[in-house]
């Protein structure tokens, strides 16, 4: 085998790194015998106590919560699932007693132990005489909060001191450790540094006649990774294993100049498909947001005009003309609202995003509240709607026909997501300047990992698989809300209700107190 072989070179260099590393491990074993004597002691004491202490800590900890647990448990199933843990806690923690007291320790860690008994066994007695107590009559949850609290606080603390000395213990030991370790480790580092010395030669022979060409290869395969397809390939003229892979290497470039041109014609066609595509899906998107957005605000004009033709009908004998004539009215304003809302939508602009149309006038929004709130006790006659407007006059600038959508959706929702008999409250009140007004329902609430995402568009809550929706409604009361400079809020409890507040500053209205 010539010496100017790659294999030459690499067997030459790993049989001198060998023996350095056996002489360099022999004496190094030498040096660190003193610092494992010393580690030993860290292991069979300091850490043992630490890991028992911690158990210890925690059981307790759990063992007073399995505690209130058992005394607040609502079922019989639950009281016995809190005593069998407790059982199981109680096992652990005389476990590691146990093994607390297998351990060396010095006369204060004894003193803090034996007093941490003390009180750890005058409070489990006490836990034993409330599981013995009728819970009915409240004698075992005084007890638990008086005598059980102290004498467990007593033992806690004791065990806080007790853990508290250990770990002294344990940083002067680690102390002790590190100073053993500092010698030792003088001693190895000079020994690397001689051994490096005797290293540095044939280190040095590699990095010039094996290193060094890799390297350059490296770099000439990583700038034709990057699809530089000039790149100058050296040592293809040397006659080892680098020549080969520098040869191998000149090759690969000329194979990935062929391949680019090839691959910068396919881009062009596929640049063209993509484009095509994204246009037709952005033409789907628009038609499918705008059925979802038209058949979303239609829902709830339609269901006055049908609520009130058939309560029209139904009482058409009985009903005399001013009340036919009331009624009729209300027909033809909820038509009124249908068809203004229905020249809205054709009015939408392209792109779905962009704010509805917005038209400002000054308007009674207190007369506005009280008319939505008759329309829906009248459409859900089963819902108790509760208004409180009557302290207040609020003349606020604004469209009347988007904010009457934006309310509306409210209640609808109100409605929607609330069983009957249940109540729903508007409210309306001037607070330091910004008209505030709420709408609260006893419903089935919105959960609280969908509370961010609730003002998305298509977003709908987890909760809400049974009841008909498209997740648009939302969206647009924020925007109509933002487009009256107002803040729109929620607080919710699923199970219990949701109450959205709206807030207009003081720049968009005027408010006289009656």
């Amino acid at each position: 085998m010539r010496f100017h072989s790659l294999r030459t070179r690499l067997s030459l260099a790993y049989a001198l790194f060998l023996l350095l590393v056996v002489g360099l491990g022999a004496f190094s074993i030498r040096q660190l015998d003193d610092y494992n004597r010393v580690t030993a002691e860290i292991r069979d004491r300091w850490l043992q106590s630490t890991r028992i202490l911690g158990d210890l800590n925690n059981d307790t900890s759990d063992f007073r919560a399995a505690e209130g647990s058992f005394l607040l448990a609502d079922t019989l199933s639950e009281r016995q699932d809190s005593a069998h843990e407790m059982d199981s806690l109680d096992a652990s923690i005389a476990h590691s007693l146990v093994r607390y007291q297998r351990i060396r320790h010095d006369d204060q860690e004894d003193r803090l132990y034996q007093d941490f008994l003390v009180h750890w066994r005058s409070y489990h007695r006490l836990v034993k005489q409330e599981q013995r107590l009728p819970l009915e009559s409240g004698t075992a949850i005084r007890l638990y909060r008086t005598d059980a609290r102290t004498a467990y606080n007593r033992a806690s603390e004791t065990l806080g001191q007790l853990t508290q000395w250990n770990l002294v213990g344990a940083k002067n030991a680690v102390e002790r450790e590190s100073a053993t370790y500092r010698d030792a480790n003088g001693w190895i580092v000079a020994a690397i540094l001689t051994a490096g010395l005797l290293l540095f030669t044939a280190i040095g022979f590699i990095t010039r006649s094996v290193s060094n060409p890799l390297l350059d290869l490296a770099k000439s395969m990583q700038r034709i990774a990057d699809k530089e397809t000039e790149v100058p390939i050296q040592g293809v003229e040397r006659s080892d294993e680098i020549g080969v892979m520098a040869r191998s290497v000149q090759v690969f470039r000329d194979n990935a100049r062929a391949l680019l041109t090839s691959q910068a014609r396919l881009a062009e066609q596929a640049k063209s498909l993509e484009d095509a595509l994204a246009k037709a899906q952005e033409m789907t998107q628009q038609q499918h947001n705008f059925v979802l957005m038209t058949s979303h605000e239609f829902r709830t004009p339609l269901a006055l005009i049908d609520g009130y033709a058939q309560r029209l009908y139904n009482a058409r004998e009985r009903f005399g003309p001013e009340e036919v004539g009331e009624r009729a009215l209300k027909i033809r304003r909820a038509t009124q609202r249908l068809t203004t809302l229905l020249d809205s939508l054709l009015d939408v602009p392209k792109h779905s995003a962009e704010p509805p149309p917005f038209h400002p006038q000054p308007l009674d929004i207190k007369e506005l509240l009280r008319r939505l709130c008759q329309e829906y006790r009248e459409m859900a006659p089963d819902r108790n709607f509760q208004e409180h407007l009557e302290n207040l006059s609020f003349f606020l600038t604004g469209d009347v026909e988007l904010l009457h959508q934006a309310f509306g959706n409210l209640l609808s929702n109100a409605v929607k997501y609330s069983a009957p008999g249940s109540s729903i409250t508007l409210e309306a009140q001037d607070c330091d300047g910004t008209l505030v007004i709420e709408i609260s329902d006893q419903g089935i609430g919105i959960p609280e990992r969908d509370r961010p995402h609730i003002f998305e568009r298509y977003f709908r809550g987890s909760n809400v698989s049974s009841h008909s929706g498209t997740g648009v409604g939302l969206t647009l009361v924020n925007q109509i809300i933002t487009l009256h400079h107002g803040i729109l809020e929620v607080a919710s409890t699923e199970e219990q209700g949701s109450r959205f507040t709206v807030r207009f500053p003081d720049p968009e209205r005027t408010s006289l107190l009656t």
